[in-house]
């Protein structure tokens, strides 16, 4: 099939299929004239990448899960371990935005919100603390 046909089959943009073929994650087969060439395995290559960076993979990760997803003789503790690395860097990131969340709650409840040129959040941003 070709990249228009392997696009719509995987939920992938063109775009998106040359750019994974540019950083080498897939490599189409090309026809007598030069064209894609996609096979029915290079759809379900693109899918697992899709599904793969759509959990939060970066294209380096997806790499090592297409290497672990081809390598016969893996071992499921290396999968495990790639992902269990993956989840403790997205609670990481939880906590992060749980406590970027918590400041603006914070700023927002200091602030009268009226139609006076004072404002606490401005103040406390700059460094200033009324009072």
């Amino acid at each position: 099939m070709n990249i228009s046909q392997a696009a719509r089959s995987s939920g992938l943009s063109s775009k998106a299929l040359r750019h994974y073929e540019a950083i080498g994650l897939l490599v189409p087969g090309r026809g007598v004239n030069g064209y894609r060439q996609y096979s029915a395995s290079d759809v379900e290559t693109l899918r697992f990448i899709q599904r793969a960076r759509v959990s939060g993979f970066s294209t380096g990760e997806v790499r090592v899960l297409l290497e672990l997803r081809d390598t016969p003789d893996r071992r499921s503790r290396e999968t495990k371990l790639l992902v269990s690395e993956k989840l403790s860097q997205l609670e990481e990131q939880l906590r992060d935005l749980l406590e970027m969340r918590a400041t603006l709650l914070a700023l927002v409840e200091s602030c009268a919100g009226n139609d006076s040129p004072e404002c606490a959040i401005l103040d406390q941003l700059s460094g200033q603390f009324p009072g």
